[in-house]
């Protein structure tokens, strides 16, 4: 009966292990995933600079322009 009771035990243990195994994988992978997200945003947030710095030319270009046009309006009067 004790050995019954024994081998029980070390089957619900076993079962325990297996189950803790699993998780432990599923949680690396969860991990990888969440690196791969954050390189990801690290991409998106440099191209949004790239981008904000080529809106940002574009302003300067346009306010360049504006001053010239502004200049030749002055000089036909």
């Amino acid at each position: 009966m004790a050995e019954d009771v024994n081998n029980l035990v070390l089957e619900h243990l076993r079962a325990i292990r297996t189950e803790i195994r699993d998780l432990r994988d599923t949680l690396m992978d969860h991990g990888h995933r969440f690196a791969r997200i954050e390189i990801g945003l690290a991409g998106l947030r440099r191209d949004q600079s790239t981008d904000a710095t080529g809106v940002a030319e574009m302003g300067l270009r346009i306010d360049r322009l504006t001053e010239k046009v502004q200049r030749i309006e002055h000089l036909a009067d």
